[in-house]
């Protein structure tokens, strides 16, 4: 017969209330009933654990058994609660990919909300291109990953968009074409030196592709290109979140024509399950991050 949780809390309770009566009382089962459950656990250990002359009394063998039992149900205890925590979304990790600008301006307005609401979860945060957060997605590393559609390809990936995050030109703050308008055209910074960078691929449909094709330069890692820039060798596009708001020497200026976006949004793998955690994570995104097309 195997040791049942049950006979082992009935010992511990009698042990702890020095007494049938008493333990039978705070467990509400009658006194008949909790005598029945020690005395069966009694039988499979093949020893007394009570004196019979002293029913509240341990005999050597209960003496050794009561610590030993006492630590198993506290582990049993823990367990189950954090099981139960862990499948209510309280308890577990969740692993986010992001691109860079998302992380740094959207994510921490997220986190701050959730860590309130689940306060022993376990966050890990993970910068990368956009490329980079596909892969991570796909390779199972990452619960979600935030970032821009552009790249997506594969059907497995389910995205739900966020925001739009519209494109403009980034200069020096003194630089002439500040002071010709609030929005430019494409043709306003054709004849400007060009440097181009990884999101310069949104401009790719449009008649701002000249922009990039005719580039000077290239630069690719997103601190590079801001160092480069403040060198004033040239101007760029970028999308506004991904536009340092502190930038002392550079200005971001809104590209009117053509008009140009990228979509910000959620993507999970439609075909594999993800944590509560993760999607209660995920369900935050959206109600906190949505923002419908005006």
């Amino acid at each position: 017969m195997d040791i049942k949780i049950q006979q082992l809390r009935h010992f511990s309770l009698v042990a702890e209330q020095r007494g049938f009566r008493a333990a039978a009382s705070k467990a509400n089962r009658s006194q008949a009933a909790l005598s029945t459950s020690v005395k069966e656990l009694e039988k499979i250990l093949g020893q007394t654990l009570f004196d019979s002359g002293h029913k509240a009394k341990l005999t050597p063998y209960g003496e050794f058994c009561l610590p030993k039992i006492n630590q198993f149900l506290k582990l049993y205890e823990d367990l189950n609660s954090d099981l139960r925590a862990a499948a209510a979304g309280q308890l577990g990790q969740v692993r986010i990919a992001s691109v860079p600008s998302v992380a740094a301006k959207l994510i921490p307005r997220v986190l701050a909300s959730y860590t309130e609401t689940h306060p022993n979860v376990d966050v890990a945060l993970v910068d990368d291109n956009a490329a980079g957060v596909e892969a991570r997605l796909l390779a199972g590393e990452v619960d979600l990953a935030v970032g821009n559609c552009l790249h997506i390809q594969d059907e497995r990936i389910e995205f739900t968009p966020l925001l739009a995050d519209p494109i403009g030109i980034v200069c020096l703050h003194d630089h002439p074409l500040t002071s010709s308008s609030f929005q430019l055209s494409w043709e306003d910074v054709v004849d400007f030196p060009f440097i181009k960078n990884g999101t310069c691929s949104l401009l790719e449909p449009t008649p701002a592709h000249i922009l990039a094709d005719n580039a000077r330069y290239s630069v690719e890692n997103i601190t590079s290109l801001f160092s480069v820039l403040e060198l004033g060798i040239g101007i760029t596009t970028l999308p506004r979140l991904a536009f340092p708001s502190e930038s002392e020497h550079l200005r971001w200026i809104p590209l009117a024509d053509p008009y140009v976006e990228r979509q910000i949004g959620i993507f999970r793998l439609s075909d594999r399950y993800i944590s509560p955690q993760a999607y209660d994570f995920y369900e935050l995104c959206v109600s906190a991050l949505y923002t419908p097309n005006q």
